[in-house]
């Protein structure tokens, strides 16, 4: 039976990958609709022939890796409990130590281990596309090594998750995932907490704005929009990527502003300004927190899902998966699937959330600084600069995009634009009159 499960997961996920190349290479739409076509969101205008073909041809590859990622994690981790991968590395475990909290390090390090070499492969596929349209300029020892962190960051999570997530599940077969979860709002929150002052600086170096005239800017329009800053950090990316980005980070105290020096070495000031502008609008209107309440109430449904379906499943193929109860350490390989899959399947919703939000962003950055040219500029040179598609398919916007895509967002600030120019002839008239 294991065998016939086996085989069948795995077809299923090669006629999956045949259905989404199809869709994405032959099926799917991604040309401007006609009225936009020669407007400041028509890539032609400002991608020459190679960078519009190239484009094109980046944004389908990478979309085809991306949907074929997430499923690739379900299949290993179910045929790690098919194959008695799962039994073997808690066997493994018992027989090299004594010490509980040793027996779980073991078992969390083969099974983290496994996983990672099983997606390796895809991993380096996605950083070799990156590398061969110059979206990356990172070394191959570099992404290594952040590949490595990636993993010992990973695995000291798992560690955590698996001693608090099986003592909860043996001490209340019934609740565990409430009490799971009600200890998850601290840990999420000392997590955001920590990013910009702990993990972040593992993969990047982080230092004040060298411009400091460009930074009093900056500083000066936070002031307008009453936030508490004192300074806007930089951090070296142009060795790994010649991508553009700016975000804010943190929580409280650790919160801070931070730009790619990518940004700062393409964009002007107006245009960097704007994106501030979009960033600082996400702290204005409270966005961090209503995405922090947003994905604890998710999290909460998706554990008391995983529940349920961890129940459903070990008393169904519980004889397949060597599995003889929910509460054994082996079982963790079909609590990882269950949540991915949950996960997956609740990104169209948060995108959706998060594009209205970046949405609001948009149009408070332009009523900010007044400046439509340079909003459309800088979408301009962050679709360039990534290779991005202009309108892309339906399936890739709904599962990938938490941004407006730059059609929308492009001719948005054509629209206030065109609205300006009306209100200066309507108030020029007046005068005249």
């Amino acid at each position: 039976m294991a065998r016939k499960m086996g085989f069948f997961a795995v077809l299923a996920y090669v006629l999956y990958g045949f259905i989404i190349y199809w869709y994405l290479f032959y099926l799917a739409d991604a040309s401007l609709p006609f009225e936009f076509q020669g407007s400041s969101a028509d890539p032609a205008t400002f991608l020459n022939s190679r960078e519009l073909m190239l484009s094109e041809e980046y944004s389908q590859i990478r979309n085809l890796l991306f949907f074929l990622s997430t499923p690739l994690e379900w299949l290993i981790y179910f045929l790690i409990l098919l194959l008695g991968l799962s039994k073997a590395f808690d066997k493994w475990a018992v027989d090299t130590m004594k010490n509980k909290l040793g027996r779980v390090g073991i078992y969390v390090f083969w099974l983290t281990l496994f996983a990672y070499v099983a997606t390796l492969p895809i991993g380096y596929l996605s950083y070799h596309l990156s590398k061969t349209y110059n979206i990356s300029t990172q070394g191959f020892a570099s992404w290594m090594k952040d590949e490595l962190i990636d993993f010992w960051l990973n695995f000291g999570m798992m560690f955590i998750i698996v001693l608090v997530l099986y003592w909860l599940m043996n001490k209340s077969k019934r609740f565990w995932w409430l009490f799971a979860w009600m200890l998850s709002v601290p840990f999420t929150l000392f997590m955001m907490f920590l990013q910009p002052v702990v993990i972040d600086p593992l993969y990047n170096d982080f230092y004040p704005l060298k411009n400091k005239e460009l930074e009093a800017k900056i500083l000066n329009l936070a002031n307008e929009a009453n936030i508490p800053a004192e300074h806007v950090f930089e951090v070296n990316m142009a060795e790994k990527t010649n991508a553009l980005n700016a975000y804010v980070t943190g929580i409280g105290s650790n919160s801070r502003i931070v730009l790619w020096d990518t940004t700062l070495n393409r964009l002007n000031d107006d245009q960097i300004l704007f994106i501030m502008a979009h960033e600082m609008a996400h702290y204005v209107e409270k966005h961090l927190y209503i995405g922090i309440a947003g994905y604890l109430l998710l999290s909460l449904l998706g554990l008391y899902l995983t529940y349920r379906l961890m129940n459903w499943a070990v008393a169904r193929w519980g004889k397949e998966f060597k599995i003889d109860r929910v509460g054994s350490i082996r079982s963790f390989p079909l609590f990882l699937m269950i949540i991915s899959m949950l996960a997956f399947a609740s990104s169209p919703f948060s995108n959706a959330v998060s594009r209205y939000q970046e949405t609001r962003a948009d149009n408070y950055a332009i009523e900010m600084t007044d400046h439509p040219q340079a909003a459309i500029t800088s979408f301009q040179e962050l679709t360039k600069a990534g290779l991005s598609q202009v309108n892309p398919p339906l399936l890739v916007k709904v599962f990938r995009y938490g941004h407006p895509t730059m059609l929308e967002r492009i001719s948005r600030m054509e629209e206030y634009e065109i609205q300006k120019r009306n209100q200066e002839w309507e108030k020029q008239a007046t005068e005249e009159n």
